[in-house]
């Protein structure tokens, strides 16, 4: 080529929980299975789809109107239902979205490139790659203390935002992702308040609210925001077993409290219609599922199912010297650290083209929790995340809670334990 045509920042772009999956692949050539703990696929778990949904989904497509491009400011009924749930919302305050990375990627581009946006660490890749990337610098985060129940350290984001003049809004995963914890009221307006004071913006990352376990940990964000301008971000994906739905949705409160954030607002929007629309048929549906009589035992049932499944997996693994867990407050991932564990230890497969195909994968890779996790998955076919890959300044890797079989979910997690009691040999 006669020049370089890429951005230098666009290295930044990750989406590296899924390149385990290549090596799990290979390794699956040898060993015939794989058990895949990497993603929240609960279709791939064997979760029956509820008849009730599908029958939904089914009767919406005979309809013509799922067929045609929603409308510029989507479909109008299901606005109106949203609103007819939230008062505090108009129609003009909701934007639809094909996704996570539709939305993340078009509120990042928005943005001035000088204009930083603080997240925490640990973070969900999506969010961080695609934030540093726009901005063509490193990382800023706010640590989430798992010695102190995954909590912020408010006072590190508050030194943070004083003195970096660059960042105007503060991301809040709540329920967070990766580490599972739902904050306390208290430590939310907390964080409110460190955005009034230096008059910055708020984003929420809400998708996972209707999965938190008990309903006393549910804050409603619009109660105890002020009149701080913020944004929720919600999915339709996660609410129920679709995550091919890929239906995302903004929520944006307060554009009148400030004339810079109702002009991000309407980029934000001119942005998406410039795309044409959002896809139809997820956002068509939307209010039938919720109000069908069958859905909230639905979610009640598998909040139930993954609430089990957490405290099966701290009375498995509690007792382990290597492994350390802060049992979930919501849906259907565990996050593991480690604990007294040797992480100057040289690893070897016994067969040896699975040991070659393992350290052909770490080529390149520095952190522990990535040799632990490979190897793991040599050793256990077990396929896990290393929590480095979310950002993280802390060793560990992610599970999920989806595995159907009980049976097989015990199976696993004592596969864990005793390939980690096993490192330290």
């Amino acid at each position: 080529m006669r020049k370089n045509i890429l951005l230098p920042w666009n290295k930044a772009l990750s989406y590296i929980i899924r390149e385990i999956v290549s090596t799990a692949d290979e390794i699956k050539k040898e060993w015939k299975i794989i058990y895949r703990e990497n993603i929240w696929d609960p279709v791939a778990k064997w979760e029956k789809i509820p008849e009730w949904l599908k029958d939904i989904v089914k009767r919406a497509c005979d309809e013509d109107e799922v067929y045609r491009y929603s409308p510029t400011r989507w479909l109008d009924k299901t606005l109106e239902y949203i609103i007819s749930k939230n008062p505090k919302l108009r129609k003009k305050d909701i934007i639809f979205f094909n996704g996570i990375w539709d939305a993340i990627s078009k509120v990042y581009k928005v943005l001035s490139f000088d204009s930083r946006i603080i997240w925490p660490n640990p973070a969900y890749p999506t969010h961080s790659s695609t934030e540093a990337a726009h901005a063509g610098s490193f990382y800023i985060t706010y640590n989430l203390n798992p010695e102190n129940n995954w909590n912020p350290d408010l006072q590190e984001l508050k030194n943070k935002v004083k003195y970096n003049p660059n960042i105007v809004w503060i991301l809040v995963v709540n329920p967070d992702n990766p580490t599972w914890k739902v904050f306390s009221k208290n430590i939310l307006e907390k964080i409110v308040e460190i955005a009034k004071k230096y008059e910055l913006f708020l984003i929420f990352d809400e998708i996972y609210e209707k999965l938190v376990y008990e309903e006393k940990d549910k804050i409603k964000l619009s109660d105890i925001i002020q009149d701080v301008p913020w944004l929720s971000m919600k999915w339709i994906s996660k609410d129920m077993p679709w995550p091919g739905a890929r239906c995302w949705r903004i929520e944006v409160y307060n554009t009148d409290k400030d004339k810079n954030f109702r002009e991000f607002v309407d980029s934000l929007l001119l942005s998406k219609m410039v795309e044409v629309c959002s896809t139809t048929l997820p956002q068509y549906v939307l209010p039938k599922i919720y109000e069908n009589k069958k859905y909230k035992k639905s979610l009640k049932k598998r909040i139930e199912k993954y609430k089990k499944r957490a405290q099966i997996a701290e009375d498995i693994l509690k007792d382990s010297k290597e492994l350390k867990v802060i049992k979930p407050k919501w849906a259907f991932y565990l996050t593991i650290l480690f604990d007294n564990i040797d992480k100057t230890k040289k690893y070897k497969i016994e067969n040896k083209k699975i040991d070659d195909i393992v350290k052909s994968a770490l080529q390149n890779r520095k952190r522990f929790d990535e040799k632990f996790c490979y190897y793991m998955l040599g050793e256990t076919w077990v396929c896990s995340v290393p929590l480095s890959w979310f950002n993280s300044t802390y060793d560990g890797f992610r599970i999920t809670l989806l595995e159907e079989n009980i049976e097989q979910f015990k199976y696993i997690l004592e596969k864990v334990k005793d390939f980690a009691k096993k490192w330290n040999k």
